[in-house]
């Protein structure tokens, strides 16, 4: 129960729009930094990380798109050939 409940967290906030979230970050930074012994700031804190999560998970992505479609343009490397010279026989 409590990994599907973590599941279908992670679906609504995969759902969030990281630049609306990015528009909070520094108001949940604020509340986090005054702390208080409620209820209000503990869910600061989890938004916050929450907001830190979505955009260090875009970061990773982006990165690893990037990575990945660089090594699609390199140009395959030529074969070597066997006899490691670089001449080949014309008959």
């Amino acid at each position: 129960m409590l990994e599907n409940s973590l599941e279908k967290l992670a679906e609504t906030i995969l759902a969030l729009d990281e630049a609306s979230l990015t528009g909070l970050w520094e108001k949940y930074k604020r509340r986090m930094e005054h702390f208080e012994s409620s209820k209000e700031w503990e869910r600061s804190v989890i938004i916050f990380f929450i907001i830190n999560a979505v955009r260090v998970k875009n970061k990773i992505f982006n990165e690893q798109i990037i990575e990945t479609q660089n090594k699609q343009k390199q140009p395959a490397p030529a074969p070597s050939p066997k006899n490691g010279s670089h001449l080949r026989r014309i008959k």
